[in-house]
């Protein structure tokens, strides 16, 4: 989706948020220091058309946009109407809460030139949701999803990993209910933990086991073929990286600045570990192992050989080889992978 045209995005952080999620400081997640104004949106569409790609797209990020009052909505969609008109915007998405979403406010959005709705469904374990203060449960996202989708917007799911209560078993089971409200993208988010939180406090009294980057990587690895099978895109994978953010505001948990090169990574190490395992080809190889010769696409290389080799190096230690080649081949697509 975001191939094909450029995002402005607006932060509105915490706007509309009546819970308070233990995981979740948006001010320090995005940068943004206080909500956008109508002057802000004018003035960041401005600077976003000078430098996007077009068609574009304006995006309400940070906050629960359906759950702000009215007027404040229809403040912040109508300063984006003129750019709508004069054909410099192509149309409008947001984020927003399960339980936020109902016919008046869907009709309301596409009166105002919304076509991608974005809900923060996080989890589709209630016990996970109740632990980690969301405030709605499971089943407000499958009748949100159902009604967003019946309107005709385009429907993200946004999911995270390592909340608490939760464990690789609940989320992968996350992602399989998540799979069956058909979607047209998701977003997972590994749990990272932020300054100035509920969970901050919870990790640093022992309350709470920090989802580690190890562990994120592990059960990504493992949910992103799920929803690629299932034809869904996976438009992002951990936290966009900040300065703040960088700079010690994820002061533990699953921040990466490449965490989601290092999953697409751990994907196609599974893949070879499959083909080693599981086809008689590999288990002969496997009988005398010595060098491990691999080809796949020119794009990559680099992620199946992992970074600082750390793939080719599980690969000998596992399985014995002393060494592994891999070579592009530009007949194979990307994540195709044969034995050379």
């Amino acid at each position: 989706m975001t191939a094909r045209r450029g995002i402005i995005p607006i932060f509105i952080p915490h706007l509309g948020c009546g819970h308070d999620c233990v995981f979740c400081n948006q001010k320090r997640i995005s940068g943004a220091l206080r909500p956008a104004s109508a002057q802000d949106v004018t003035r960041e569409i401005e600077v976003g058309l000078a430098r996007c790609r077009r068609p574009a797209q304006c995006a309400f990020y940070g906050g629960s946009f359906t759950a702000i009052p009215v007027s404040e909505q229809l403040t912040l969609l109508g300063a984006v109407q003129p750019y709508l008109s004069s054909g410099e915007l192509e149309s409008i998405r947001l984020s927003t809460r399960p339980d936020a979403i109902d016919i008046p406010t869907l009709e309301r959005l596409r009166n105002h030139g919304v076509s991608v709705i974005e809900l923060g469904a996080q989890s589709m374990d209630d016990d996970v949701l109740l632990k980690s203060g969301r405030g709605h449960s499971a089943q407000d996202t499958v009748r949100a999803s159902a009604l967003i989708k019946r309107a005709g917007f385009s429907l993200v799911l946004q999911i995270m990993t390592g909340l608490p209560g939760s464990d690789e078993a609940r989320d992968m089971e996350s992602a399989q209910r998540i799979i069956a409200l058909a979607p047209d993208a998701v977003r997972i988010y590994p749990t990272v933990i932020i300054q100035d939180t509920p969970l901050y406090e919870l990790w640093r009294q022992g309350k709470y086991t920090e989802h580690t980057v190890e562990d994120a990587v592990s059960v990504c690895a493992q949910i992103l073929p799920m929803f690629e099978r299932a034809g869904i895109t996976v438009i992002r994978l951990g936290l966009n990286p900040t300065d703040e953010l960088s700079g010690g505001s994820a002061a533990g948990g699953a921040y990466h600045p490449a965490l989601g090169e290092l999953v697409k990574s751990r994907v196609l190490l599974n893949r070879v570990r499959e083909m080693l395992t599981g086809t008689e080809y590999g288990r002969e190889m496997l009988a005398s192992p010595k060098e491990l010769r691999l080809l796949t696409a020119p794009s990559c290389v680099s992620q199946l050989i992992g970074q600082h080799r750390c793939n080719a190096q599980v690969l000998c230690s596992e399985f014995g080889f002393h060494s592994v080649n891999v070579t592009p081949l530009p007949k194979l697509g990307v994540g195709e992978i044969e034995f050379g």
